[in-house]
């Protein structure tokens, strides 16, 4: 796409793709309920369509009605797994490392592969624990692809979660519930999705706050009922609109039926300490969820950050977008301990510091540190392309984002990205105001 326009001032009220990471567990546990599980607003990106896939390839068998997923399950381990199969995860490491989880009890061989980008990533962090449940689990560099094979004799374990990632917790979980006995997570503090959705089934799974540890408890064998879901809006998909208004010209913005989830709103408290007064309001709570609608009005002074570490797994996925605030902030903003947003589908943090540089920003790097020189005064007129190789999706969005607030003239390569997590997202752009330009892209 070409962009070579600032969005004009805008006010509208818009409704973000919903969550993803409850959209594709959302699926799973469906597959391990009893019964017709009924799941609504489910987001129908690349990410989750592969979701439904992978358990129609290992025996469950769904429908779609009315906008609802009606997911059949036969219980725990109840997926029906021929020899030879190959499940393709596509770019999703939420499919890649939880569905692992609930094969811990297959009898034939599963492979696991994924593209480009997710056969890149690390998984010694799921592949690790699994093996203490006694789970074989073959692998090249502790990378995709992945041979895995259960094991009737599976035995409960007590596992140190220190990374904070809410996919390797999430795989123990999975893996917890087809094993006898008691499993114990402690865990540093990441999303907490599966484990609200597990509670709101009424399974026996208990969370115990221990200082900065989560100390969670997983009884295993006991068997759940079908649910109903309705998936909320993606904090992740709307940060992109947050920041858009933020730096607009006198423009506002109402989201609405956002998850603002604790272990979601990073975003929301970084920003409005750098100023944004960003507003929650209508909150209630759904299966353990607080879903409310997001106000934003656009902001004409911006303070730098010195951004406590305590947020960043609530707001790892947003770093990207929140850089481009603290760009055209005033002064010097520090963010310290990101090492984890080069474990993304690319890696996010060097991207990030290149990006920066790129459009003029001053920024210092100290391993995964950084500093960044805001300049509240920037605005551009180069021409920029951005090639975007791994196809990361927010690379993408931020690339929007920065030509529609700080002008220029940007070619933005790759824009079937946005169809992992986000397809409306150009689609909410233009009903913004915003002028784009469909160019064909390089191959």
């Amino acid at each position: 796409i070409v962009i070579k326009k600032k969005i004009k001032s805008f006010d509208k009220k818009i409704k973000v793709g919903t969550d993803k990471s409850i959209s594709i567990r959302s699926i799973l546990l469906a597959s391990q309920a009893v019964g017709t599980s009924k799941i609504s607003n489910l987001l129908e990106s690349e990410d989750v369509l592969n979701s439904l896939k992978t358990i129609k390839k290992l025996g469950i068998n769904y429908k779609k009605k009315n906008k609802i997923y009606y997911i059949k399950g036969f219980g725990l381990n109840g997926f029906d797994i021929k020899k030879n199969t190959t499940i393709n995860a596509g770019n999703s490491g939420t499919l890649a490392r939880l569905i692992l989880g609930l094969l811990v009890k297959s009898k034939f061989i599963v492979k696991m592969k994924g593209d480009k980008s997710l056969s890149r990533r690390d998984f010694s962090r799921v592949i690790n624990p699994l093996r203490l449940f006694g789970v074989n689990i073959k692998s090249k560099n502790n990378s995709l692809p992945i041979e895995i094979i259960g094991t009737k004799f599976l035995r409960p374990i007590t596992y140190n979660e220190s990374i904070g990632s809410a996919q390797v917790k999430s795989c123990i979980i999975l893996s917890a519930l087809n094993t006898a006995g008691t499993t114990i997570i402690n865990s540093k503090p990441s999303r907490n999705h599966t484990e609200l959705m597990l509670k709101s089934f009424n399974y026996p799974i208990k969370v115990q706050k221990k200082g900065q540890i989560d100390k969670i408890f997983i009884d295993g064998l006991k068997q759940f009922k079908s649910f109903e879901y309705k998936v909320p809006g993606d904090i992740s998909s709307a940060s992109f609109f947050i920041v858009l208004t933020l730096l607009s010209k006198k423009s506002k913005i109402i989201i609405e039926g956002v998850n603002v989830n604790k272990s979601r709103d990073g975003i929301i408290q970084i920003l409005n300490r750098m100023g944004a007064k960003i507003k929650v309001k209508n909150k209630k709570f759904y299966k353990g969820e607080e879903v409310a609608d997001i106000y934003v009005k656009s902001i004409k002074k911006l303070n730098s950050i010195n951004c406590p570490s305590k947020f960043n797994s609530s707001a790892i996925d947003e770093f990207l977008i929140i850089f481009l605030v603290a760009a055209k902030a005033n002064g010097v903003s520090k963010f310290k301990d990101l090492g984890e947003m080069n474990k993304k589908e690319s890696k996010r943090l060097d991207l990030a510091v290149k990006f920066l540089r790129l459009i003029g920003i001053k920024v210092e790097r100290f391993r995964n540190n950084i500093n960044i020189h805001g300049n509240p005064e920037i605005t551009l007129s180069k021409n920029f392309e951005i090639m975007n190789h791994l196809k990361d999706h927010r690379i993408f969005f931020l690339s929007c984002i920065a030509a529609l607030t700080l002008g220029g003239k940007w070619k933005i390569n790759e824009k079937k990205s946005a169809n992992t997590s986000f397809p409306d997202f150009l689609k909410i752009l233009k009903f913004l105001g915003a002028t784009i330009n469909w160019k064909e892209e390089r191959i």
